[in-house]
């Protein structure tokens, strides 16, 4: 995935988690599907998150940025700040 393709994945991402909460508040799901689903998309949102910093950061120190990977969930959830 290139940056652009990363980015539109990441604003449909977003997009998403905005419908999410827009259907708890108007009473279409429950407060347990709607945690859920935004538990998974925000692992989803971590994992695109991660994979734009590895391409930004090989393109900064003249690597190739299509070299960069995902990496696993439990990776990418298990960094500090």
């Amino acid at each position: 995935m290139d940056q652009e393709q990363i980015l539109t994945r990441i604003s449909a991402m977003v997009e998403d988690e905005r419908r999410l909460r827009d259907a708890l508040a108007a009473g279409r799901i429950d407060g347990a599907t709607e945690q859920a689903r935004l538990g998974q998309l925000e692992r989803d949102l971590d994992q695109c998150w991660d994979l734009l910093r590895q391409r930004r950061a090989k393109s900064e120190f003249g690597e190739n940025p299509d070299e960069a990977r995902a990496r696993p969930t439990s990776q990418v959830e298990g960094y500090q700040s």
